[in-house]
């Protein structure tokens, strides 16, 4: 009788990667996709899924975790170099944008499935990176809000929650939105419209 292999863990490592790419593609697909279909996507039976993931739960989390991650890294290669904060602010939510775009459906699956809390917890380094950007900011008066950095920082994040509903729910084009959500951050955070527009555009046109 065939026994699973445990002593390899080049194997396991490959299958797990090859169930979260595969997960990954299955669920921005169709958001409801059971454990049995993302087995039978991955090409591997229904226990060897669970061998990874105990539940579905578990394997969005680790998705999320995942897309996290991954959200820090643009964050951070966004503002690599830039001094003035509106710029640095700039790039980093089209960095962001064209990362999280990636995974908003996902995001929008996983805040029904992981607490607020929990995904609170995960965005906190990207979040702390933005405080300092908008503390800079606001120390300097490029940025004006009667609200503290940390604060604002909190806004900046749900406006751009907001934004990728809006563009799940066909309120928004996607290919539009990241252009507008930053335009939106920069004004939230007290640059003038027109000016947010245009260095929108500048930082667009110039990765």
């Amino acid at each position: 009788m065939a026994t699973m292999t445990t002593g390899n863990p080049s194997r396991a490592d490959a299958n797990r990667r090859r169930i979260l790419d595969v997960a990954l593609a299955e669920l921005l697909r169709d958001p409801d996709a059971s454990m049995d279909q993302i087995a039978r996507a991955a090409g591997v039976v229904r226990r060897t899924v669970y061998g990874h993931f105990p539940s579905r739960e578990a394997l969005i989390s680790t998705l999320t975790d995942e897309a996290v991650q991954a959200l820090a890294d643009a964050d951070a290669a966004g503002r690599t170099g830039v001094t003035d904060p509106a710029e640095a602010l700039a790039r980093s939510v089209l960095a962001l944008w064209a990362t999280a775009d990636r995974y908003r459906l996902l995001i929008a699956l996983a805040q029904r499935t992981v607490t607020v809390q929990g995904i609170r917890e995960r965005l906190a380094p990207v979040r702390a990176a933005k405080i300092r950007v908008l503390q800079q900011g606001l120390e300097e008066g490029v940025f004006t809000s009667p609200l503290p950095a940390p604060a604002l920082a909190y806004v900046h994040e749900q406006t751009l929650f907001a934004v990728m509903e809006a563009v799940n729910d066909g309120l928004l084009a996607a290919e539009e939105a990241g252009r507008a959500a930053t335009v939106t951050v920069l004004t939230s955070a007290g640059v003038p419209a027109s000016l947010a527009t245009a260095l929108v555009t500048r930082v667009s046109a110039h990765p």
